[in-house]
């Protein structure tokens, strides 16, 4: 697909759905080069993963098929350093190990492309650790607390891992050899963080892509440390219902948990396949309704025509149909298990 596409597609594929680039000049000129251009996306083995990861996973679907080579950081000394305890890491690691390929082949992306790197493989060997205290001499405490304060639990006296932790990820992006970053808004002061002091000890500044953070169904961002706020990937047909029923969803308020997953990642991927979202309803509430984009629902919703029980109906049943195979994935049960109980 990459080679039919000309720049403009490629960069519009790169960038849809994102919510800001730092960076896009340097993206332009990076896919008009001829070198091939390399991506990475990095994810702690921390809380069990949630049904938002659907988003930048499929994100990562558009870089393969812009033609981008992508890897994905399982960041297990990063999950230490933000207190997962050293006796279950391994147990989690394993878990996301085998889960993220997975939640990819659902969404139809073709993971044979793809390369995972565990961090300790490259953060304990070589030039790293005299890389990190050289980048140290350059950062002040202030500096890396600031860049670190939306991602890892610091308190009152945060521990000294947490103040390690951004001078490690902007690291990570030379010692993956990549050309660009790819996370959450959240994580936007440690991408600033790279881009100001990597050049300080020679390396040069990444492209930076960030994904909107969506909500979590009680309003609040959808996290593994709020319970109520996320729908786990191992979540039963039946919790997932009762969770989505209790959702906020004011009637003709767009500020919810279910339309910016429909937006950014539910209809990105059903109109990417030419599929339609179906409301199943009597014909005495106006019968069933099919949309082809979240522009329609959005629509109907505000203007009374979509009630929010129907919107939640719909949302569960589209979502259980998506992520059944990877609760049913006897493996995948036990690890999770393993993990986290």
């Amino acid at each position: 697909m990459a080679g039919k596409l000309s720049l403009e597609d490629k960069y519009n594929l790169i960038t849809r759905n994102l919510q800001e680039v730092l960076g896009s000049d340097e993206l332009k000129l990076l896919l008009s080069g001829k070198k091939e251009v390399k991506v990475y996306w990095g994810t702690m083995p921390t809380g069990s993963p949630h049904v938002s990861y659907l988003y930048p996973l499929y994100k990562i679907g558009d870089f393969l098929n812009a033609g981008l080579k992508v890897k994905i950081l399982l960041a297990d000394l990063h999950a230490a350093l933000d207190g997962v305890p050293w006796e279950v890491l391994s147990k989690r690691q394993e878990y996301y190990k085998k889960l993220i390929p997975a939640m990819l082949k659902i969404l139809g992306v073709d993971v044979s492309r793809l390369e995972f790197v565990e961090g300790s493989k490259i953060q304990l060997k070589g030039d790293y650790f005299k890389d990190l205290l050289k980048l140290s001499t350059y950062s002040s405490i202030n500096d890396a607390t600031r860049a670190a304060s939306e991602v890892v639990k610091l308190g009152d006296n945060p521990k000294l891992g947490g103040i390690v932790y951004p001078l490690m990820q902007a690291l990570d992006e030379e010692y993956l050899g990549v050309d660009i970053q790819f996370g959450g808004t959240d994580q936007r002061k440690i991408f600033v963080f790279a881009r100001e002091f990597l050049p300080k000890i020679g390396y040069k500044q990444r492209v930076e892509l960030m994904n909107y953070i969506l909500p979590g169904l009680i309003g609040q961002k959808m996290s593994s440390s709020v319970e109520g706020s996320k729908i786990d990937m191992m979540d039963s047909e039946e919790k997932i219902v009762s969770k989505i029923n209790k959702a906020v969803c004011e009637a003709g308020n767009v500020n919810n948990g279910l339309l910016p997953f429909l937006k950014y990642m539910i209809m990105v991927w059903k109109k990417d396949n030419g599929k339609k979202f179906i409301v199943e309803r009597p014909e005495k509430f106006g019968g069933n309704k099919e949309y082809s984009n979240y522009e329609e629902i959005e629509e109907d919703f505000v203007n009374g025509k979509l009630h929010p029980m129907d919107l939640k109906k719909t949302f569960s049943k589209e979502l259980n149909s998506l992520i059944k195979p990877i609760r049913e994935n006897k493996t995948l049960c036990n690890l999770y298990k393993q993990a986290y109980s």
